[in-house]
């Protein structure tokens, strides 16, 4: 008898766990408004980079300076074909929009995947191992840290110059001293509990260790930080731009949008208002959907 009941709980309770598990992300999305706003935004913008060629209404790089100027086409002299009205070379905003999209989402997720991995081995070496590698590891974090972010970018693409690859290393070898940070705070004290020490005692190799014990228990809060992360980087990539070391010319993305824009902010609002609305609404999406994240991931919260 004995036997039977053990046999049932092995067969039972991992479904029954995983059956919860996902249950409880899907009730926890559906009582969180900002989570399904969150969410929302973001597939939409992820759809728009996807299917930018056929959503397109017109050629992003097509200039027209008949159509100089154009209002968006519900205000006084507004043209139906051009739904946003176009910039100072004719060019339609729309289509600006639907494809910078494609570039800033590129940036910012390549940006921040190139990051974590970074910050994530430097974390989990730092932390697992100590003594002067944990020192070294963390003095130069230090030191990248002491340095302003902005000005640690401009001052490395002024010098190397700017592209879309020179804009994504740099981004993302600036922007890893955040993950390592917290990803060796989390080691220092997962390494110390007794399944990790019972590992070390029975002769089982570092890796092993790290990849079965330590990073299971971190990747939680290393999802939760490179997603609020990519919403930052995307700021940063349009901060860059914006200042004309970014995307360059004939490439599109939001903060050259707006560095296009900003001589006609009294008389063509529109110029930058719908690419600085554009930045404004992803960012907060990923920042929603972070927010839900960190609630779903978190063992502390238990569902209801």
């Amino acid at each position: 008898m004995y036997l039977e009941t053990n046999k049932e709980l092995t067969i039972n309770i991992p479904k029954k766990k995983g059956n919860v598990g996902s249950s409880r992300w899907i009730r926890m999305l559906l009582r969180s408004k900002t989570g399904m706003a969150g969410m929302l935004i973001v597939l939409i913008m992820v759809s728009m980079a996807f299917f930018a060629d056929i959503l397109t209404p017109h050629d992003p790089a097509q200039t027209n300076v008949a159509a100089r100027l154009l209002p968006p086409s519900w205000s006084e002299g507004g043209d139906s074909s051009y739904l946003l009205g176009t910039d100072n070379l004719g060019r339609d905003i729309l289509s600006r929009i639907i494809v910078g999209s494609r570039v800033s989402l590129l940036v910012g997720i390549s940006a921040v995947f190139l990051a974590g991995i970074i910050g994530l081995a430097m974390g989990l070496i730092a932390g697992y191992y100590g003594g002067f590698i944990d020192r070294f590891i963390m003095r130069v974090v230090d030191a990248i840290l002491a340095i302003p972010n902005i000005l640690f970018m401009l001052i490395i693409l002024a010098i190397v110059g700017p592209s879309l690859m020179t804009l994504i290393l740099v981004l993302g070898v600036t922007t890893w001293v955040v993950y390592a940070r917290m990803i060796r705070g989390e080691t220092l004290s997962i390494k110390e509990r007794d399944y990790v020490r019972s590992a070390k005692a029975v002769g089982a190799k570092d890796f092993h260790i790290i990849t079965k014990y330590i990073m299971p228990n971190i990747i939680s809060s290393f999802i939760v930080i490179a997603t609020l992360n990519v919403a930052t980087t995307i700021i940063l990539e349009s901060s860059l731009s914006f200042l004309g070391l970014g995307i360059q010319p004939p490439d599109v993305s939001w903060g050259l949008m707006l560095s296009d824009g900003r001589e006609y902010l009294a008389t063509s609002w529109w110029v930058a208002t719908f690419p600085g609305l554009t930045i404004t609404s992803t960012v907060l999406g990923i920042i929603f959907l972070g927010d839900w994240l960190r609630d779903v991931l978190d063992p502390k919260i238990k569902a209801n």
